[in-house]
Protein backbone atom coordinates (compact mmCIF):
# COMPACT_ATOMS: atom_id res chain seq x y z
CA UNK A 1 0.00 0.00 0.00
CA UNK A 2 1.55 3.40 -1.30
CA UNK A 3 1.55 5.80 1.83
CA UNK A 4 1.15 9.69 2.00
CA UNK A 5 3.77 11.41 5.27
CA UNK A 6 2.14 14.57 6.50
CA UNK A 7 4.54 16.37 8.86
CA UNK A 8 3.03 18.82 11.26
CA UNK A 9 -1.30 18.42 12.39
CA UNK A 10 -1.86 22.04 13.02
CA UNK A 11 -5.07 24.05 12.91
CA UNK A 12 -4.76 24.32 8.75
CA UNK A 13 -4.19 20.51 8.16
CA UNK A 14 -7.75 19.70 9.08
CA UNK A 15 -9.50 19.86 6.04
CA UNK A 16 -6.35 18.17 4.19
CA UNK A 17 -6.69 14.95 6.34
CA UNK A 18 -10.36 14.97 5.81
CA UNK A 19 -9.93 15.24 2.43
CA UNK A 20 -7.78 11.79 2.40
CA UNK A 21 -9.72 10.09 5.02
CA UNK A 22 -12.92 10.52 2.17
CA UNK A 23 -10.23 9.69 -0.68
CA UNK A 24 -9.24 6.36 0.74
CA UNK A 25 -13.03 5.16 0.22
CA UNK A 26 -12.09 5.04 -3.96
CA UNK A 27 -7.82 4.47 -3.34
CA UNK A 28 -6.37 2.15 -1.28
CA UNK A 29 -3.18 4.43 0.35
CA UNK A 30 -2.09 5.09 3.58
CA UNK A 31 -1.45 7.94 6.02
CA UNK A 32 0.70 8.79 8.44
CA UNK A 33 0.95 12.12 10.49
CA UNK A 34 3.78 13.09 12.58
CA UNK A 35 3.75 15.74 14.77
CA UNK A 36 4.37 16.90 18.53
CA UNK A 37 0.76 17.69 19.28
CA UNK A 38 -1.48 15.37 17.74
CA UNK A 39 -5.05 16.43 19.57
CA UNK A 40 -6.36 17.71 16.06
CA UNK A 41 -5.31 14.78 14.21
CA UNK A 42 -6.60 12.10 16.30
CA UNK A 43 -10.09 14.16 16.57
CA UNK A 44 -10.62 13.80 13.10
CA UNK A 45 -8.94 10.54 11.89
CA UNK A 46 -11.32 8.72 14.10
CA UNK A 47 -8.85 5.53 14.69
CA UNK A 48 -9.16 5.11 10.70
CA UNK A 49 -7.44 1.50 10.02
CA UNK A 50 -5.33 3.18 7.56
CA UNK A 51 -3.46 6.24 9.50
CA UNK A 52 -0.39 6.11 11.76
CA UNK A 53 -0.29 9.13 14.65
CA UNK A 54 2.66 9.43 15.62
CA UNK A 55 3.56 12.22 18.65
CA UNK A 56 7.32 13.17 17.68
CA UNK A 57 9.49 15.64 16.89
CA UNK A 58 11.25 14.98 13.73
CA UNK A 59 13.68 17.30 12.92
CA UNK A 60 15.23 16.42 16.11
CA UNK A 61 15.77 12.90 15.57
CA UNK A 62 17.61 12.62 11.76
CA UNK A 63 17.53 8.38 11.92
CA UNK A 64 13.71 8.69 12.24
CA UNK A 65 13.26 11.30 9.77
CA UNK A 66 15.04 9.75 7.04
CA UNK A 67 13.60 6.18 8.23
CA UNK A 68 9.92 7.78 7.71
CA UNK A 69 10.51 9.91 4.74
CA UNK A 70 12.28 6.71 2.77
CA UNK A 71 9.33 4.20 4.19
CA UNK A 72 6.80 6.74 2.58
CA UNK A 73 5.90 7.90 -1.35
CA UNK A 74 4.74 10.96 -0.56
CA UNK A 75 5.61 13.67 2.00
CA UNK A 76 3.62 17.33 2.41
CA UNK A 77 5.39 19.34 5.15
CA UNK A 78 3.29 21.38 6.82
CA UNK A 79 5.90 22.86 9.34
CA UNK A 80 7.17 26.43 9.50
CA UNK A 81 9.10 27.78 6.59
CA UNK A 82 12.19 27.39 7.73
CA UNK A 83 12.24 23.95 8.97
CA UNK A 84 11.40 22.69 5.31
CA UNK A 85 15.30 22.69 4.07
CA UNK A 86 15.96 19.30 5.73
CA UNK A 87 13.15 17.89 4.72
CA UNK A 88 13.57 18.44 1.20
CA UNK A 89 17.15 17.32 0.84
CA UNK A 90 16.38 13.90 2.48
CA UNK A 91 13.35 13.93 0.00
CA UNK A 92 15.91 14.22 -2.43
CA UNK A 93 18.22 11.76 -1.14
CA UNK A 94 15.40 8.95 -1.15
CA UNK A 95 13.59 10.01 -4.40
CA UNK A 96 10.20 11.70 -2.99
CA UNK A 97 7.86 14.27 -3.97
CA UNK A 98 7.82 16.61 -1.31
CA UNK A 99 4.45 19.89 -1.02
CA UNK A 100 4.47 22.62 1.22
CA UNK A 101 2.31 25.70 1.30
CA UNK A 102 5.35 28.06 1.85
CA UNK A 103 6.99 30.68 -0.38
CA UNK A 104 9.88 29.08 -2.35
CA UNK A 105 13.27 30.26 0.02
CA UNK A 106 16.60 30.41 -0.87
CA UNK A 107 17.71 27.55 0.22
CA UNK A 108 14.93 25.72 -1.33
CA UNK A 109 15.56 27.65 -5.23
CA UNK A 110 19.46 26.20 -4.73
CA UNK A 111 17.83 22.56 -4.29
CA UNK A 112 16.22 22.70 -8.01
CA UNK A 113 18.68 21.14 -10.22
CA UNK A 114 19.64 18.14 -8.07
CA UNK A 115 16.27 17.50 -7.61
CA UNK A 116 15.42 17.57 -11.21
CA UNK A 117 17.92 15.23 -11.78
CA UNK A 118 16.47 12.69 -9.20
CA UNK A 119 13.50 13.05 -10.89
CA UNK A 120 11.71 14.76 -7.83
CA UNK A 121 8.88 17.42 -7.23
CA UNK A 122 9.29 19.73 -4.72
CA UNK A 123 5.94 21.89 -5.12
CA UNK A 124 6.01 24.54 -2.75
CA UNK A 125 3.22 27.85 -2.54
CA UNK A 126 0.62 25.47 -2.50
CA UNK A 127 -1.69 26.76 -0.26
CA UNK A 128 -4.07 29.75 -0.55
CA UNK A 129 -1.72 32.95 -0.46
CA UNK A 130 0.93 32.07 -2.01
CA UNK A 131 -1.27 29.07 -3.99
CA UNK A 132 -4.32 29.24 -4.99
CA UNK A 133 -3.65 33.14 -5.73
CA UNK A 134 -0.97 31.48 -8.07
CA UNK A 135 -3.75 29.00 -10.11
CA UNK A 136 -6.41 31.83 -10.37
CA UNK A 137 -3.89 34.19 -11.85
CA UNK A 138 -2.47 32.45 -14.41
CA UNK A 139 -5.47 30.50 -15.76
CA UNK A 140 -6.89 33.90 -16.39
CA UNK A 141 -2.94 35.46 -17.51
CA UNK A 142 -3.09 32.24 -19.55
CA UNK A 143 -6.49 32.94 -21.34
CA UNK A 144 -5.74 36.24 -22.45
CA UNK A 145 -2.73 35.29 -23.94
CA UNK A 146 -4.18 32.67 -25.77
CA UNK A 147 -6.52 35.06 -27.01
CA UNK A 148 -3.99 37.39 -28.48
CA UNK A 149 -4.54 39.78 -25.03
CA UNK A 150 -1.45 41.43 -23.76
CA UNK A 151 -1.60 42.18 -20.23
CA UNK A 152 -1.30 46.03 -19.02
CA UNK A 153 -2.47 45.54 -15.74
CA UNK A 154 -2.71 42.96 -12.39
CA UNK A 155 -3.95 43.15 -8.94
CA UNK A 156 -3.84 40.76 -6.13
CA UNK A 157 -4.95 40.90 -3.24
CA UNK A 158 -6.03 38.13 -0.33
CA UNK A 159 -7.06 38.45 3.33
CA UNK A 160 -8.23 36.22 5.81
CA UNK A 161 -10.73 37.74 7.76
CA UNK A 162 -13.68 36.95 10.05
CA UNK A 163 -16.89 35.81 8.36
CA UNK A 164 -19.73 38.54 8.85
CA UNK A 165 -22.10 36.61 10.82
CA UNK A 166 -18.96 36.72 13.59
CA UNK A 167 -17.68 40.24 13.29
CA UNK A 168 -18.78 41.66 16.69
CA UNK A 169 -15.90 43.96 17.48
CA UNK A 170 -15.21 47.76 16.33
CA UNK A 171 -11.89 46.79 14.18
CA UNK A 172 -14.13 44.13 11.95
CA UNK A 173 -11.24 41.50 12.61
CA UNK A 174 -10.29 38.41 14.57
CA UNK A 175 -7.16 36.10 14.28
CA UNK A 176 -7.58 33.09 11.40
CA UNK A 177 -3.83 33.09 11.20
CA UNK A 178 -0.98 33.18 12.97
CA UNK A 179 -1.33 36.54 15.08
CA UNK A 180 2.62 36.82 15.33
CA UNK A 181 2.46 37.13 11.52
CA UNK A 182 -0.75 39.87 11.73
CA UNK A 183 1.38 41.86 13.89
CA UNK A 184 4.47 41.84 11.87
CA UNK A 185 2.91 42.24 8.45
CA UNK A 186 5.03 44.55 6.54
CA UNK A 187 7.93 44.85 8.87
CA UNK A 188 11.25 43.82 7.75
CA UNK A 189 11.45 46.00 3.89
CA UNK A 190 10.08 48.65 1.79
CA UNK A 191 6.78 47.53 0.37
CA UNK A 192 7.32 48.29 -3.62
CA UNK A 193 4.72 47.81 -6.79
CA UNK A 194 4.77 49.29 -10.16
CA UNK A 195 2.24 51.76 -11.26
CA UNK A 196 1.32 52.85 -15.16
CA UNK A 197 5.12 52.28 -15.15
CA UNK A 198 6.33 54.11 -12.52
CA UNK A 199 8.22 52.20 -9.67
CA UNK A 200 6.63 53.19 -6.17
CA UNK A 201 7.63 52.25 -2.69
CA UNK A 202 6.13 52.66 0.48
CA UNK A 203 7.70 52.63 3.56
CA UNK A 204 6.66 50.63 6.33
CA UNK A 205 5.89 53.54 8.71
CA UNK A 206 3.46 54.95 5.64
CA UNK A 207 2.08 51.90 5.08
CA UNK A 208 -1.47 51.58 6.60
CA UNK A 209 -2.09 54.94 5.28
CA UNK A 210 -2.01 53.97 1.85
CA UNK A 211 -5.18 51.75 0.98
CA UNK A 212 -7.40 51.26 -2.06
CA UNK A 213 -10.98 50.37 -1.92
CA UNK A 214 -12.55 46.99 -3.59
CA UNK A 215 -15.91 45.87 -3.51
CA UNK A 216 -17.26 42.17 -3.54
CA UNK A 217 -20.72 41.95 -4.35
CA UNK A 218 -22.60 40.42 -1.28
CA UNK A 219 -19.50 41.43 0.94
CA UNK A 220 -19.62 44.51 0.58
CA UNK A 221 -16.30 47.35 0.55
CA UNK A 222 -12.49 45.97 2.15
CA UNK A 223 -9.34 47.51 1.81
CA UNK A 224 -6.29 46.65 0.56
CA UNK A 225 -2.76 47.85 1.46
CA UNK A 226 0.48 46.57 -0.46
CA UNK A 227 2.29 43.33 0.35
CA UNK A 228 6.35 43.84 0.32
CA UNK A 229 7.52 42.95 -2.99
CA UNK A 230 4.58 43.06 -5.89
CA UNK A 231 7.66 43.50 -8.70
CA UNK A 232 8.94 40.09 -8.48
CA UNK A 233 5.81 38.64 -9.89
CA UNK A 234 6.09 40.06 -12.92
CA UNK A 235 8.71 37.28 -14.12
CA UNK A 236 7.06 34.27 -12.27
CA UNK A 237 3.73 35.56 -14.17
CA UNK A 238 5.72 36.09 -17.51
CA UNK A 239 4.66 39.85 -17.08
CA UNK A 240 8.34 41.45 -17.30
CA UNK A 241 6.81 44.61 -19.16
CA UNK A 242 3.37 44.88 -17.60
CA UNK A 243 2.98 48.67 -16.81
CA UNK A 244 0.80 47.59 -13.09
CA UNK A 245 1.73 44.88 -10.57
CA UNK A 246 0.20 45.44 -7.21
CA UNK A 247 -0.55 42.86 -5.01
CA UNK A 248 -1.86 43.36 -1.34
CA UNK A 249 -3.55 42.31 1.92
CA UNK A 250 -7.44 42.48 2.39
CA UNK A 251 -8.96 43.75 5.50
CA UNK A 252 -12.65 45.78 6.09
CA UNK A 253 -12.60 49.60 5.48
CA UNK A 254 -11.08 51.55 8.75
CA UNK A 255 -8.78 48.73 9.76
CA UNK A 256 -5.38 49.67 8.39
CA UNK A 257 -5.76 53.84 9.49
CA UNK A 258 -6.94 52.27 13.39
CA UNK A 259 -3.84 49.64 12.99
CA UNK A 260 -1.63 52.69 11.80
CA UNK A 261 -2.20 54.51 15.08
CA UNK A 262 -0.28 51.25 16.85
CA UNK A 263 2.75 51.74 13.93
CA UNK A 264 2.79 55.14 15.07
CA UNK A 265 3.01 54.58 18.78
CA UNK A 266 5.76 51.79 18.39
CA UNK A 267 3.75 48.58 19.37
CA UNK A 268 4.65 46.92 16.55
CA UNK A 269 8.11 47.07 16.50
CA UNK A 270 10.33 43.52 17.25
CA UNK A 271 13.79 45.27 17.77
CA UNK A 272 14.00 45.07 21.32
CA UNK A 273 12.66 44.08 24.37
CA UNK A 274 11.18 46.52 27.44
CA UNK A 275 12.89 46.47 30.97
CA UNK A 276 10.59 44.82 33.91
CA UNK A 277 7.39 44.05 30.98
CA UNK A 278 6.48 41.06 33.14
CA UNK A 279 5.43 43.35 35.57
CA UNK A 280 3.89 46.27 33.34
CA UNK A 281 0.30 46.75 33.29
CA UNK A 282 -1.42 47.27 29.82
CA UNK A 283 -1.82 50.62 30.72
CA UNK A 284 2.00 51.19 32.05
CA UNK A 285 2.56 49.40 28.24
CA UNK A 286 0.66 52.26 26.42
CA UNK A 287 2.23 54.88 28.46
CA UNK A 288 5.28 53.72 27.75
CA UNK A 289 5.65 54.92 24.83
CA UNK A 290 3.91 58.71 25.99
CA UNK A 291 5.73 61.35 26.62
CA UNK A 292 6.04 62.22 30.74
CA UNK A 293 3.70 64.57 32.32
CA UNK A 294 3.09 65.36 35.87
CA UNK A 295 -0.79 65.50 35.84
CA UNK A 296 -2.36 64.71 32.25
CA UNK A 297 -3.79 60.97 31.99
CA UNK A 298 -2.41 58.23 29.75
CA UNK A 299 -5.51 59.14 27.70
CA UNK A 300 -5.51 62.42 27.50
CA UNK A 301 -1.39 62.18 26.48
CA UNK A 302 -2.22 59.42 23.89
CA UNK A 303 -4.73 61.71 22.32
CA UNK A 304 -3.04 64.45 21.87
CA UNK A 305 -0.33 62.52 20.30
CA UNK A 306 -2.61 60.94 17.84
CA UNK A 307 -4.62 63.71 17.35
CA UNK A 308 -7.93 61.87 17.50
CA UNK A 309 -10.59 63.18 19.57
CA UNK A 310 -12.59 61.29 22.12
CA UNK A 311 -15.47 60.57 19.96
CA UNK A 312 -14.00 60.06 16.68
CA UNK A 313 -14.47 55.73 16.65
CA UNK A 314 -10.28 55.49 16.16
CA UNK A 315 -10.42 56.22 20.24
CA UNK A 316 -13.04 53.58 20.71
CA UNK A 317 -11.26 51.25 18.77
CA UNK A 318 -8.02 51.74 21.15
CA UNK A 319 -10.51 51.52 24.46
CA UNK A 320 -11.93 48.10 23.34
CA UNK A 321 -8.39 46.79 23.39
CA UNK A 322 -8.30 47.40 27.05
CA UNK A 323 -4.84 49.31 26.76
CA UNK A 324 -5.96 51.34 29.54
CA UNK A 325 -6.58 48.95 31.94
CA UNK A 326 -4.60 49.44 35.05
CA UNK A 327 -5.83 45.41 36.21
CA UNK A 328 -4.80 43.54 33.35
CA UNK A 329 -0.75 42.51 33.72
CA UNK A 330 1.87 41.80 30.38
CA UNK A 331 3.05 38.73 32.41
CA UNK A 332 5.88 38.22 29.63
CA UNK A 333 9.49 38.74 30.85
CA UNK A 334 11.71 40.26 28.55
CA UNK A 335 9.26 40.79 25.95
CA UNK A 336 9.44 42.95 22.77
CA UNK A 337 6.34 46.04 21.71
CA UNK A 338 5.20 43.10 19.13
CA UNK A 339 5.20 40.60 21.62
CA UNK A 340 3.19 42.42 23.85
CA UNK A 341 0.69 43.50 21.24
CA UNK A 342 0.00 39.92 20.33
CA UNK A 343 -0.81 39.02 23.58
CA UNK A 344 -3.15 41.52 24.35
CA UNK A 345 -5.13 41.20 20.64
CA UNK A 346 -5.10 37.49 21.20
CA UNK A 347 -7.41 37.83 24.02
CA UNK A 348 -9.58 40.12 21.96
CA UNK A 349 -9.72 38.72 18.74
CA UNK A 350 -9.48 35.34 19.35
CA UNK A 351 -12.13 33.12 17.33
CA UNK A 352 -14.97 31.93 19.92
CA UNK A 353 -16.40 28.19 19.52
CA UNK A 354 -19.43 29.74 17.19
CA UNK A 355 -17.25 31.70 14.87
CA UNK A 356 -16.63 31.46 11.61
CA UNK A 357 -14.01 33.13 9.29
CA UNK A 358 -13.54 33.40 5.60
CA UNK A 359 -11.28 34.08 2.84
CA UNK A 360 -11.74 36.61 0.95
CA UNK A 361 -9.32 36.91 -2.97
CA UNK A 362 -10.16 39.64 -5.49
CA UNK A 363 -8.07 39.57 -8.66
CA UNK A 364 -7.96 42.42 -11.44
CA UNK A 365 -6.33 42.03 -14.61
CA UNK A 366 -5.83 44.70 -17.28
CA UNK A 367 -5.49 43.51 -20.98
CA UNK A 368 -5.41 44.98 -24.72
CA UNK A 369 -6.64 43.48 -27.20
CA UNK A 370 -7.71 44.53 -31.03
CA UNK A 371 -6.99 47.64 -30.27
CA UNK A 372 -9.06 47.99 -27.24
CA UNK A 373 -8.99 48.09 -23.34
CA UNK A 374 -10.75 45.60 -21.07
CA UNK A 375 -10.67 44.22 -17.73
CA UNK A 376 -11.25 41.14 -15.85
CA UNK A 377 -12.38 41.25 -11.99
CA UNK A 378 -12.29 37.73 -10.14
CA UNK A 379 -13.52 37.57 -6.63
CA UNK A 380 -13.83 34.04 -4.58
CA UNK A 381 -14.92 34.16 -0.94
CA UNK A 382 -14.77 30.72 1.47
CA UNK A 383 -16.49 30.80 4.40
CA UNK A 384 -15.69 28.43 7.28
CA UNK A 385 -18.10 25.52 8.88
CA UNK A 386 -16.77 25.51 12.66
CA UNK A 387 -13.43 25.78 14.68
CA UNK A 388 -11.91 22.57 12.91
CA UNK A 389 -12.74 23.07 9.48
CA UNK A 390 -12.39 26.56 9.08
CA UNK A 391 -12.07 28.47 5.76
CA UNK A 392 -8.59 28.93 5.87
CA UNK A 393 -7.91 25.23 6.61
CA UNK A 394 -9.53 24.47 3.45
CA UNK A 395 -7.87 27.00 1.29
CA UNK A 396 -4.27 25.96 3.18
CA UNK A 397 -4.73 22.27 2.90
CA UNK A 398 -7.03 21.63 -0.08
CA UNK A 399 -4.55 22.12 -2.82
CA UNK A 400 -1.77 20.78 -1.33
CA UNK A 401 -4.30 17.34 0.17
CA UNK A 402 -5.16 17.00 -4.05
CA UNK A 403 -1.91 17.84 -5.06
CA UNK A 404 0.13 15.22 -3.12
CA UNK A 405 -2.79 12.54 -4.17
CA UNK A 406 -2.75 13.26 -7.62
CA UNK A 407 0.89 12.50 -7.72
CA UNK A 408 0.18 9.42 -5.44
CA UNK A 409 -2.19 7.77 -7.65
CA UNK A 410 -1.85 8.99 -11.16
CA UNK A 411 2.31 9.44 -10.93
CA UNK A 412 2.25 12.90 -11.71
CA UNK A 413 5.79 14.56 -11.35
CA UNK A 414 7.31 17.80 -12.81
CA UNK A 415 10.53 17.45 -11.14
CA UNK A 416 12.55 20.61 -9.75
CA UNK A 417 11.88 23.19 -7.31
CA UNK A 418 8.45 24.32 -8.73
CA UNK A 419 5.23 26.64 -7.76
CA UNK A 420 1.87 26.02 -8.91
CA UNK A 421 1.81 28.66 -12.50
CA UNK A 422 2.05 25.89 -14.62
CA UNK A 423 -1.56 24.48 -16.56
CA UNK A 424 -0.75 20.96 -15.84
CA UNK A 425 -0.91 21.85 -12.34
CA UNK A 426 -3.65 24.71 -11.94
CA UNK A 427 -6.24 23.26 -14.35
CA UNK A 428 -7.18 20.05 -12.13
CA UNK A 429 -6.73 21.35 -8.63
CA UNK A 430 -8.96 24.53 -9.54
CA UNK A 431 -11.22 22.22 -11.49
CA UNK A 432 -11.28 19.92 -7.75
CA UNK A 433 -12.00 22.82 -5.61
CA UNK A 434 -14.93 23.63 -6.67
CA UNK A 435 -16.53 20.54 -5.85
CA UNK A 436 -15.40 22.21 -2.02
CA UNK A 437 -16.76 25.49 -2.69
CA UNK A 438 -13.78 27.31 -3.88
CA UNK A 439 -15.03 29.14 -6.92
CA UNK A 440 -13.97 32.21 -8.66
CA UNK A 441 -16.36 34.31 -10.16
CA UNK A 442 -15.71 36.64 -13.44
CA UNK A 443 -16.71 39.31 -14.64
CA UNK A 444 -16.11 41.40 -17.73
CA UNK A 445 -15.99 45.14 -16.58
CA UNK A 446 -15.09 48.76 -18.33
CA UNK A 447 -11.09 48.73 -18.42
CA UNK A 448 -10.33 51.22 -14.79
CA UNK A 449 -6.55 51.43 -15.01
CA UNK A 450 -4.77 52.14 -11.30
CA UNK A 451 -7.61 53.89 -10.15
CA UNK A 452 -6.26 56.69 -7.94
CA UNK A 453 -9.81 57.60 -6.28
CA UNK A 454 -9.56 54.56 -4.43
CA UNK A 455 -6.63 55.80 -2.79
CA UNK A 456 -6.18 57.11 0.81
CA UNK A 457 -2.98 58.81 1.65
Amino acid sequence: MKRILLIGAGRSTSSMISYWLQKMEDHSFGLTIVDVYTELATKIVKNHPNVAILAINILEDEAQRKQLITSHDIVVSMLPAHLHLEVAKDCILFKKHLFTASYVSEGMKQLHEEAVQNGVMLLNEMGVDPGIDHMSAMQVIDKIKIQGGKMILFESFTGGLVAPESDDNLWNYKFTWNPRNVVLAGQGGVSKFIQEGKYKYIPYQKLFRRTEFLQVEGYGTFEGYANRDSLKYRSIYGLDDIATMYRGTLRRVGFSKAWDMLVQLGMTDDSYTIEDSENMSYRDFTNAFLAYHPTDSVELKLRHYLKIDQDDVLWYKLVELDLFNSNKMVGLKNATPAQILEKILSEKWKLQAQDKDMIVMYHKFGYEIDGQQKQIDATMVCLGEDQTYTAMAKTVGLPLAIAALRTLTKGWCIPGVQIPILPEIYQPILLELQEHGIIFHEKDTMYQGYNSENLVY
